[in-house]
């Protein structure tokens, strides 16, 4: 079923873990009264089915949102990342496809670290089948039929337990009749893309579906020292499937897809300067003035990040390819009872390079972790109808295998810039030049669950839905980092920490390992986990529904995998190899209305999420250099409204807006990370048995050669990452014509959306919030049932806006790195189809 407008696609409901679309090649449930279904689909509503019959969104106790492939292509959605756009709720950000994570309400991943050791909060699937790394699913969508976003816990249903949501992707099914799309895009900025499908019958009972996507687009940003646009757009995606389907009751399809991204990508800008409390001789100004003497001619970048320049010197990579395969089979065992079985197999090939320092200077002259992961899933599922209920019950099981390995230099420029400048050494490019980390990380994940889901209807009205998940994950871990430098001597050795090492005492090594130091240990957790939910719908009226939930949900342990802090003797404290599990409670009450003959639909939610060992990033901000790692908050709460209206009184317009209100923040978190206005002084003595306490009193915010407090109160501050205020709003107008002898409709559509400006840093920082922005996007076109040609223009007002602002990068120096949005974008699509 395909939906016209943005208007009717965004519904909203209380929040339940029973959402889940049906693909199409599912059995289909007896629909009570199709007559209903027709009436819903011609006012506007949307038919899902989240309790294993078709019903209109309106009707389910779902926080819910659902966009179709004709909204996602109008407006331009071919990833998730522009699917934030229209959907408030939703916070995604990306450094570089590896260093991504997507936030429901504000939760979801830690913000701005990259660890293979931990969970993603928000779980994405296509067809299915469960996605553990969000960089794998950073591919443009290949063949969309729909995406449902669902908010709050889920797990009780199926698939991987995530505790703030998901994102289920819907490809189209292959067809038992010939058809076919194609659909060509070009605009500035030498966008180009193309999107074709074929789908029809092989047999009688075996059908099959072909798509391919490809997008390429210049980067946004110049880069004046190697003379090439960065942050480029360079995509392939494949996917094929197979509906094998020799009864009404039973259909087995088997996919099989490959995607490659291979942009010159990704690195930031200079987004300005912010003292810290490091040495007046060791921030950023004074270390740009001493490269000049070592490197004349090189200038330092440009203040303003919206003149859209850079001049970092490493090399620039970003290869991403993933693929799988998978088998979809469901039986209709007879009119009541359904089950499905998903197998799949997944794999994600990550090769970066990366510009660490973030400047001209070869301070950093390599950074890559190239990644291989495997990942292995099985679930089934028992669906019954009964009378007056149905249940759903399930086993999942999930194994993943990751090898990360890493390699890091240093070049001519890191004595000069990472060593202190009274110590002699620093003047002398060879002490820190190649010096070199070759990082193995290891990560072997292995999960299984069994959930059960009851939907129980206490009488016409009143549904009562209980549900519980009983979960059990292992995870065994490797961080084995060795450290190479140049000895006084002129040999190369290890740079060990162990005091008691030959070579310990070198001051070239001492200085090499005070930037980095050889590490090596091997973290493991075990654990069983219960979580359950209850949620209660009251239908008042026909279109008025009512609703309440609560669920208690957990976030697996985690494993910091990118090197933890090391005590007096070298070697890692144990303390930092795990992150505990979340413990989620949530609560959310709602209602769902509409009205004027189902023309219109206003939407209310009001939600309340209260997390203990909240998984947070930090960092050691005193050392040389930041070593980032996770550890526990130790309480967060996340709470709000969300409302959603929408109207279409005629087949010829349609508008709609949504909002969000989340004040998403740390309750309790005094041992924090201290923001870099903070850091990098002469750390004050700490309290011994209290991790809060300190002696002393820390210097004035940004002041350069000041004393810094060991932790930071972050108690009663706001979480990164989340706006308090988020909006889209849009509509179409449509007028019936004829062109070229062709029936059909002229169009003018409108999309923008809001949000209020939001921090940039794990703990809160004077230097890098992000300010408040609106885009708005417009189309205008033709179209009949057979082509779509229109012309589109995005950002149309080219609006200046930060994705991200990193700070404390380079060993704390007051560099701020920033990350600029997309510029104004325009051009034109043709669409065909039969």
């Amino acid at each position: 079923m395909r939906y016209s407008f943005m208007a009717v696609l965004l519904g909203t409901a209380a929040i339940s873990p029973v959402a889940h679309a049906m693909p199409a090649d599912e059995p289909a449930a007896p629909v009570a009264d199709p007559a209903v279904e027709a009436e819903d689909a011609q006012s506007g509503g949307i038919v899902v089915t989240a309790r294993r019959r078709a019903e209109n969104v309106q009707d389910v106790p779902v926080a819910i949102s659902v966009v179709d492939s004709a909204t996602l292509d109008a407006q331009g959605t071919y990833n998730i990342s522009n699917l934030t756009k229209l959907q408030p709720t939703l916070q995604f950000y990306s450094q570089n496809p590896r260093n991504t994570f997507i936030n429901i309400r504000g939760i979801g991943a830690p913000f701005g670290l990259t660890n293979d050791g931990f969970e993603q909060g928000v779980g994405i699937y296509i067809d299915d089948v469960y996605y553990n790394r969000i960089a794998s699913a950073t591919l443009d969508f290949v063949d969309v039929d729909q995406i449902v976003t669902l908010r709050g816990p889920q797990g009780t249903l199926y698939g991987k337990n995530t505790t703030a949501g998901a994102i289920n992707i819907t490809t189209r099914a292959p067809s038992f009749e010939l058809e076919g799309k194609a659909e060509v895009s070009l605009g500035n900025l030498n966008f180009k893309q193309g999107k074709a499908s074929i789908s029809g019958p092989l047999t009688d009972n075996l059908a099959a579906r072909v798509s391919v996507t490809s997008t390429d687009r210049r980067g946004t940003i110049y880069n004046t020292q190697t003379g090439q646009y960065i942050q480029s757009q360079d995509s392939i995606g494949l996917r094929s499937s197979l509906l094998y389907k020799p009864s009404d009751s039973f259909a087995l399809t088997l996919s099989g897809d490959w995607n490659l991204q291979d942009p010159i990508c990704c690195a930031f800008q200079f987004g300005g300067y912010g003292p810290t409390q490091r040495a007046a001789n060791r921030q950023y100004p004074a270390l740009v003035a001493a490269q000049q003497a070592q490197f004349p001619g090189l200038l330092p970048a440009n203040a303003d990040p919206y003149d859209r320049t850079t001049d970092v010197d490493a090399q620039l990579r970003a290869r991403n390819e993933h693929g799988g395969l998978s088998a979809r089979a469901v039986w209709n065992l007879d009119d009541r009872n359904t089950v499905t079985s998903i197998t799949a197999w997944r794999y994600w090939d990550w090769k970066p390079a990366n510009d660490r320092d973030y400047t001209i200077y070869p301070v950093y002259t390599k950074v890559e972790n190239p990644t291989r992961q495997n990942q292995y899933t099985q679930e089934f599922r028992f669906n019954h109808e009964g009378e007056g209920f149905n249940l759903a019950v399930g086993l999942f099981g999930f194994h993943q295998k990751i090898r990360t390995s890493g390699n890091q230099s240093t070049g001519l420029a890191a004595s000069k810039w990472l060593l202190n400048p009274t110590n002699a050494l620093s003047n002398n490019p060879a002490v820190l030049n190649n010096v070199v980390a070759i990082n193995d990380i290891r990560l072997d994940n292995t999960s299984v669950a069994a959930f059960a889901k009851l939907n129980w209807n206490l009488t016409d009205r009143f549904v009562v839905s209980p549900g519980i998940r009983l979960n059990y994950d292992k995870k065994d871990g490797l961080y084995d980092s060795v450290v190479t430098g140049t000895a006084s001597n002129g040999t190369r050795q290890v740079v060990s920490a162990d005091p008691t090492s030959a070579s310990y005492n070198d001051p070239w090594t001492a200085a090499q390992r005070g930037v980095q130091a050889s590490q090596n240990y091997a973290p493991q957790v075990s654990a069983w986990n219960l979580s359950y939910d209850l949620n209660l719908r009251y239908e008042v009226t026909n279109d008025i529904n009512a609703y309440a939930t609560y669920a208690r949900s957990f976030k697996t342990a985690g494993l910091n995998l990118n090197g933890v802090p090391a005590d007096s003797s070298g070697a890692a404290i144990p303390l930092y190899f795990q992150i505990k599990p979340e413990k989620v409670d949530h609560f959310e009450i709602g209602i769902k209305t509409q009205f004027w003959d189902r023309r219109a639909t206003f939407n209310l939610t009001g939600f309340y999420t209260r997390i203990k060992d909240f998984q947070a990033s930090v960092s050691n901000g005193q050392g040389t250099t930041v070593r980032g790692y996770l550890a526990n908050a130790d309480r967060v709460s996340s709470k709000g409204i969300e409302a959603d209206f929408s109207i279409r009184p005629s087949d010829r317009f349609s508008a709609y807006v949504s909002g969000a209100y989340t004040d998403a923040k740390f309750d309790r978190f005094c041992d924090a990370p201290p923001p870099p206005e903070l850091a990098g002084g002469t750390a004050l003595p700490g309290v011994a048995g209290d991790k809060c306490a300190y002696v002393g009193t820390p210097s004035a915010p940004g002041t350069p050669g000041g004393a810094s407090p060991p932790v930071y109160d972050a108690s009663g501050a706001p979480l990164p990452g989340v706006s308090k205020w988020a909006f889209s709003w849009g509509g179409e107008v449509n007028q019936p014509s004829t062109l070229f002898g062709e029936d059909g409709q002229f169009y003018l559509g409108y999309d923008a959306s809001y949000r209020s400006r939001w921090s940039s840093n794990p703990s809160p920082s004077i230097y890098t919030w992000v300010d408040g922005y609106s885009l708005h996007n417009f189309r205008a076109g033709f179209r009949t049932g057979k082509f779509d040609v229109f012309g589109w223009v995005r950002n149309a007002f080219d609006q200046n806006y930060i994705d991200l602002y990193l700070a404390g990068t380079g060993g704390n120096t007051g560099l701020i790195a920033a990350q600029v949005g997309d510029p104004r974008t325009y051009g034109g699509t043709i669409k065909f189809n039969f």
